[in-house]
């Protein structure tokens, strides 16, 4: 079993499967060959399901690496503590308070962030939101609990602090720092900010890997690969990536020892995972779950979801990143095929596919726009729109079978609205992207984008995915054949 840290100098917010996959291990890596003080606190939003059972484990669970070709364990041994944030939330300001702590990492979704997506600032409507700018004392939101433990630092020590982003937002450094910011002004605590501006510092960072949900087979292969019953084994593919800033104000364990990279910019990286893998994959899993298939391998192995998911890719979402130049391309590309097609890892359609909402809005509009200001309709991000749709709020008599109707999303209820209120598909499409509050209103101005979505959204519900996957082909072909493909990547 791995060595106790020394201390806890990190406050995790965000105990799910992916931070015990992904920064635990980083985290338990460097400190096994450097030591130091780098024990993380796991404070999980609202289930005390993990929790309680890391407690009943001495904090220790193993992460289950799985591939064709077999599986292998290990145990990260990095926490030093886990709490709940619903239940004690002025201990977690007072824990990012800590002069202790160094570091504050974040994996809480994009949802978790709570800002508009028409604005990108603080989502002052949120009624959780507007509760915790009252409430000094006891935030539930990431961005109070953040805002309020680092008012709290600076009226008392004023010992710098790092706050780490680890989620799929894009440049998520600066959209954190940007949000604590406007949090603390409208709060009143604008005695906070200048100490901000010098204290505290919000590095981009890119993370990558897949990691499933839970069960029983992986806690089985876990307790017997460590000889002692694990009953919140953590499933992963091989395959791990972390780059972020070197912008930490208090110092930082050794990650690049554990494979992370450095660099002073990391949007190029965090382009790449946000549209080509993020964007590519929420294409599969929706027209995956549209055609049965309850796993993203099943949903790949199918031709025509392959297809769409290479067009899109290559031919809409490609030309608007500027690919680094330590990266090549084609193994890139070839590398996420074979990721997605990882049987043995069997990701869930319904949980790549869940909060669509949130996610879409990131990777869909600045690709989507690009493309119409150069006069040409994406007809696969249209199609992802359209399947998406489908699976959350599908039409009147249209059933999206069960993989769709198990994807989770916020959005859910008021697109479902929106769809029972129409007087057509097309009605329904148009309310979307005016009233839908998931995409900036200049993509709705793009009329011809609009109606083909719907057209897609009509395909689908008359004929299934596979015919609309296949005339998004078409389309796209035609398309190509009348107008220059190039979307020049300054366009990103």
């Amino acid at each position: 079993m791995p060595d106790r840290p020394e201390g806890t100098a990190i406050v995790h917010l965000g105990l799910g499967n992916f931070h015990r996959a992904h920064q635990a291990v980083y985290t338990a890596r460097a400190m096994a060959e450097h030591g130091g003080p780098w024990g993380i606190l796991g404070v999980a939003n609202r289930s005390r399901s993990v929790v309680d059972a890391m407690l009943g484990q001495d904090l220790l669970y193993g992460v289950v690496e799985i591939s064709p070709t077999g599986s292998k364990v290990g145990v990260p041994g990095s926490h030093t503590g886990v709490m709940v944030a619903a239940e004690d939330p002025e201990g977690v300001v007072a824990a990012i308070a800590d002069p202790q702590v160094k570091i504050v990492t974040v994996t809480v979704t994009e949802h978790g962030y709570t800002f508009s997506p028409e604005t990108g600032t603080l989502d002052v409507q949120s009624t959780s939101v507007q509760r915790d700018l009252a409430d000094e004392r006891a935030p539930l939101t990431t961005i109070g609990q953040i805002a309020r433990g680092i008012a709290l630092r600076a009226r008392t020590h004023g010992a710098p602090i790092t706050i780490a982003s680890c989620d799929n937002v894009l440049s998520n450094g600066r959209r954190t720092g940007a949000l604590v910011h406007e949090f603390l002004e409208r709060a009143g605590a604008t005695d906070v900010l200048d100490w901000l501006a010098l204290s505290v510092q919000f590095p981009n960072s890119m993370v990558d890997r897949i990691v499933p949900a839970s069960g029983d087979l992986y806690n089985e292969a876990s307790s017997s690969a460590l000889s002692a019953t694990d009953s919140i084994a953590v499933p992963a593919e091989p395959f791990t990536m972390w780059v972020m800033e070197d912008l930490f104000a208090a110092g930082r364990p050794s990650w690049e020892v554990a494979g992370a990279r450095f660099t002073s910019d990391v949007e190029p990286f965090e382009l790449m995972k946000v549209r080509l893998l993020n964007g590519t994959h929420s294409l599969i899993a929706y027209l995956g779950a549209l055609d049965g298939k309850g796993t993203i391998p099943d949903s790949t192995a199918e031709s025509f979801v392959e297809g769409a998911a290479r067009a899109v890719l290559v031919d809409e979402y490609l030309p608007t990143v500027p690919v680094p130049e330590s990266v090549d391309i084609d193994d890139y590309i070839a590398q996420l095929f074979v990721r997605w097609s990882n049987s043995a890892l069997g990701h869930r359609t319904s949980q790549v596919g869940s909060d669509g909402s949130v996610k879409l809005a990131q990777r869909i509009p600045a690709p989507a726009l690009a493309h119409l200001r150069n006069g040409v309709v994406p007809q696969h991000l249209s199609l992802t729109v359209a399947a998406y749709l489908c699976c959350i709020a599908p039409p009147q008599n249209f059933d999206p079978g069960p993989h769709a109707r198990a994807m989770a999303d916020p959005a859910r209820p008021r697109l479902a609205g929106l769809a029972d209120s129409a007087a057509s598909i097309e009605d329904f499409v148009e309310r979307v992207f005016t009233d839908g509050d998931i995409f900036p209103s200049e993509i709705g101005e793009f009329v011809e984008f609009v109606s083909r979505t719907a057209e897609y959204v009509d395909m689908i519900v008359r004929h299934g995915p596979r015919a609309a996957a296949a005339e998004a082909a078409t389309s796209s072909a035609r398309y190509a054949a009348v107008h220059s493909p190039a979307v020049p990547a300054a366009l990103h």
